[in-house]
């Protein structure tokens, strides 16, 4: 009579490992979005999410504890900011500078991505009604 050695499956710890390794790679994608202050001299009035703004000088930032998804972007003087929702976006080439990318429909500009100098991962501003 032949013994035969037992094989044991571990499916529940392979499964652990591919899930480990799914979510450091998901991380490390959801991270790179704008970093920081970008400031902007803005010759135009435009729309930031639902708010109409008029020209000058603003500093836009990730809303503090908003998981990467909220954007607030203020005057530089403070009178004026608003808040405006954003996902991940890529841009076709890294960029040399901020840089900020409106939409402009009719004669309307619409605040659309925003990317950090040297960073091809930014945010993309979730169109409005």
């Amino acid at each position: 009579m032949k013994l035969q050695k037992k094989r044991r499956h571990y499916p529940l710890l392979s499964l652990f490992i591919a899930l480990v390794f799914a979510l450091t790679m998901y991380s490390s994608k959801a991270q790179a979005q704008i970093i920081g202050n970008l400031e902007a001299d803005i010759p135009f009035q435009f729309h930031a999410g639902n708010t109409e703004l008029p020209p000058g000088k603003y500093v836009i930032h990730i809303l503090d504890n908003s998981d990467l998804t909220i954007m607030e972007i203020s005057s530089a003087d403070g009178k004026m900011s608003a808040l405006f929702d954003v996902r991940e976006a890529e841009a076709n080439s890294t960029p040399a500078r901020d840089e900020l990318i409106f939409n402009k429909y009719g004669n309307r500009y619409f605040l659309a991505k925003l990317f950090d100098e040297s960073n091809a991962d930014g945010s993309a501003v979730i169109e409005s009604r």
